[in-house]
């Protein structure tokens, strides 16, 4: 990805497809073959270490693997060119793949949770098994690699603008958070508290549920064309008023649609110019803006003629329509 500066603005072009592509195939890869691994080294721990939270930490490192199965789907049909039937495109497929993943998050939560407090409420720590050391070995291996796993994924999320595998990472980083609340409860058991390695289960599941809510909060929100934050809106202004001929922006709306933008634009130009010179405007306006804003997708601009120098019924308002 290139950037460059165009009119004072920042300017990022978008990955091709084809680079797309290969970014989508190496982060499936990437997350299906590490956390497949990771969980299988975790279960064997749990075996040879006997430790609860090692369990809860495994179980959840295999949920990964499905979690990071549903962004690809739900990026590689996001991307589907727009058809007949969705001529706005299919961007919000991302959207039901993050509502997919915040669920997968809430029910593996929920299982470690109650796992977790079926164990404390028993009382019976006489009966608990203390963890060895491989298992503590376990959690700091697993700390390490999803927090890589973490900013490897986050990066590449951000380079091809995808909320589906940008919740992946946060996928990544709650394991790293399971992990370290693993490596905590084993190193309490190991020092002759063994409830710990309980209690540090529903620690994982109190992280756990904290990111499956952002991740869903987010995902619902566009879904329901909610607009862009006021810092990115008032960019959209100041580089809309920063083009030739604008005199000034009269309406700025903006919503989400899935990763994208959508925006609806009024910008006032000299009452005296021509239809053809109003259009050519817009069309100068409609392609600044999808250049330095790459999620951008969609833009409706309407031209209003400046009071000034009008004659009464003197109308030469025009649309543009990205």
């Amino acid at each position: 990805m290139t950037t460059i500066k165009k009119n004072q603005t920042t300017v990022r072009s978008a990955p091709s497809p084809a680079e797309e592509e290969r970014i989508v195939r190496k982060l499936s890869l990437v997350g299906i073959v590490g956390n497949t691994v990771l969980s299988a080294f975790k279960m064997t721990a749990d075996l040879v270490g006997h430790s609860g939270a090692m369990v809860s930490d495994a179980i959840h490192s295999s949920s990964d693997v499905l979690a990071t199965l549903i962004a690809c789907i739900g990026v590689r049909m996001s991307r589907k060119p727009s058809d007949a039937s969705h001529p706005y495109g299919h961007e919000r497929f991302e959207c039901v793949a993050n509502l997919a993943l915040g669920a997968l998050l809430l029910i593996t939560a929920f299982g470690i949770g109650a796992t977790g407090i079926k164990t404390i409420l028993s009382g019976n720590d006489a009966s608990l098994a203390v963890p060895d050391a491989i298992a503590l070995a376990a959690a700091i291996v697993s700390i390490v690699v999803k927090e890589s796993m973490f900013w490897y994924t986050r990066y590449y999320a951000r380079k091809i603008h995808s909320d589906a595998f940008m919740a992946d990472a946060w996928h990544h980083r709650s394991d790293a958070f399971s992990s370290i609340g693993s490596l905590i409860g084993i190193g309490g058991a190991m020092l002759g508290f063994p409830v710990l390695d309980s209690v540090a289960s529903v620690v994982i599941c109190l992280f756990i549920l904290k990111i499956a809510c952002d991740i869903l909060k987010d995902a619902v929100s566009k879904m329901l064309d909610t607009a862009c934050d006021k810092k990115f809106e008032t960019e959209l202004q100041q580089f809309v008023e920063k083009q030739p001929d604008v005199l000034q922006v009269d309406l700025l709306h903006t919503r989400m649609f899935g990763n994208k933008v959508y925006m609806d634009l009024e910008i006032e130009v000299d009452g005296d110019k021509s239809l053809r010179e109003g259009h050519a405007v817009a069309e100068q306006v409609h392609n600044g803006l999808e250049a330095a804003f790459p999620d951008i997708k969609h833009v409706m601009i309407h031209v209003n003629p400046s009071e000034k120098g009008n004659e009464p019924g003197d109308d030469t308002a025009a649309k543009h329509e990205a």
